[in-house]
């Protein structure tokens, strides 16, 4: 069974998408859509702008989601998912492309979700750890006894676990960790805790744009980073996605579940292949490929 995972925040490079412009006359509407649904020419900045400009949240998360959906629009007859999964914001763009929401409510959704969590971000000063080679149940416990605001954030792969909050008690629960025996505790150049309760703000905007959107009965069920299970409910996938901005991104789990349920091929749908690593980490049996535009594209 053929599964599609779409990448989240940090996936975003220089010059992104244009080969997808250049090469198919569908990607060329699609982003020239997009520049009119944003109200700027966001290409401009994907295409041509510095490292810095496309590091903003108000361009980083639409960029990666246009990157991604339109990449699944131009593969043709080779996007033929069972099952879809994102990473974070590539939920968003899962959804998309299993035909849950449309292009214009995704790319609405997505740009709200990023102005929103930059709100959040800039009310209260957080951030963002990487623990590398400590069981997960370990650095649960620690945060659990860290004072102040910390928690497990994003179950990338075995032995890699991000952790979110405010900076003091993520600092102290890094300090903690090292000395638990962790390889690498290392604070991410991020704006902000995300998935953490520190974005309930931006939860309860969203909420209100979620509630107030279309969503269909998709093509193929979505492993969502809250439930980790399948899901092809419209009603439970809003739900879902509401809550995913305060609770963690059960990537590991997700990736196990759709492997027993009988994914073997996991395709990477956008920029990097950060995902297609952590499958092999998660699973090394698991097979794994970047996708590509159809032919008739070229």
């Amino acid at each position: 069974m053929k599964a599609y995972i779409f990448p989240g925040q940090g996936a975003q490079f220089t010059g992104m998408g244009l080969d997808l412009y250049e090469s198919s006359s569908i990607a060329k509407e699609y982003f020239h859509e997009a520049n009119n649904i944003l109200g700027f020419k966001i290409t401009d900045i994907m295409f041509e702008g510095t490292a810095e400009a496309l590091k903003e949240t108000k361009v980083t998360q639409p960029a990666i989601f246009l990157h991604s959906v339109i990449l699944s629009k131009v593969m043709g007859e080779r996007f033929q998912p069972d099952m879809v999964a994102g990473h974070s914001l590539g939920e968003l763009s899962a959804l998309v492309a299993n035909r849950s929401l449309e292009f214009k409510d995704g790319l609405q959704l997505v740009s709200k979700r990023a102005l929103a969590m930059q709100k959040a971000c800039e009310a209260q000063s957080s951030t963002m750890a990487a623990v590398l080679g400590l069981a997960d149940a370990i650095v649960e416990e620690t945060c659990a006894d860290i004072d102040g605001i910390v928690v497990a954030a994003n179950y990338n792969c075995p032995g890699q676990l991000v952790i979110s909050g405010e900076v003091s008690a993520v600092e102290k629960a890094c300090e903690v960790l090292k000395e638990k025996g962790a390889r690498r505790a290392l604070m991410l150049p991020v704006g902000g805790a995300f998935h953490s309760p520190l974005m309930e703000p931006a939860r309860e905007e969203l909420a209100a744009a979620i509630a107030a959107t279309t969503f269909n009965t998709p093509n193929c069920p979505i492993y969502q980073n809250v439930s980790t299970t399948a899901v092809t409910d419209a009603v439970t996938i809003q739900k879902n996605l509401i809550a995913q901005l305060t609770a963690p991104v059960k990537w590991t789990q997700s990736i196990q579940q759709m492997i027993a349920d009988g994914a073997t091929l996991f395709t990477e749908v956008g920029p990097g292949k950060v995902l297609q690593g952590l499958v092999k980490k998660i699973d090394k049996t698991a097979v794994t490929e970047a996708g590509t535009l159809a032919q008739e594209s070229l």
